[in-house]
């Protein structure tokens, strides 16, 4: 999980924040192989997605893919997983924040998700250097 995230973005969960979500009811986690196939065991994991479940709605939490594996299709799988899941559950829209440069908008535009809002200077980089916050959705 840690090498999924650039430690100078401060934006990786460390393992109690993950571990203190999942013991919420809501919370559900993806993990993924190599070949974008789900797996059962952490210790293959290629990728992961976090989301937590409200009524009607699903929040993308976090995703992350190993940064030795990106570009082969393994967050489009764990998204794609994400959206039946939570279809499953009776969401019918999910959301997503992220900071504003965060490369990872383009899977998401890919995907189907759509800015929705902004929050000025919401993130404060260890620079001191503040970012926006952007607020995507997508119907389901």
């Amino acid at each position: 999980m840690d090498a999924a995230f650039d430690p100078a973005w401060a934006e990786a969960w460390n393992r109690r924040q993950v571990s203190d979500s999942l013991a919420l009811p809501h919370t559900h986690y993806l993990l993924s192989g190599s070949d974008g196939e789900p797996l059962a065991e952490e210790s293959d994991a290629a990728g992961f997605a976090l989301t937590r479940f409200a009524p009607g709605e699903e929040e993308l939490l976090l995703i992350g893919v190993r940064p030795h594996l990106r570009g082969k299709g393994i967050g489009r799988a764990l998204l794609t997983r994400a959206f039946a899941e939570a279809r499953g559950r009776g969401a019918e829209r999910m959301f997503l924040e992220m900071r504003d440069n965060n490369p990872a908008a383009s899977l998401y535009r890919l995907m189907g998700f759509e800015p929705i809002g902004r929050r000025k200077a919401y993130y404060r980089l260890p620079s001191g250097q503040f970012l926006d916050a952007i607020t995507f959705a997508r119907d389901l």
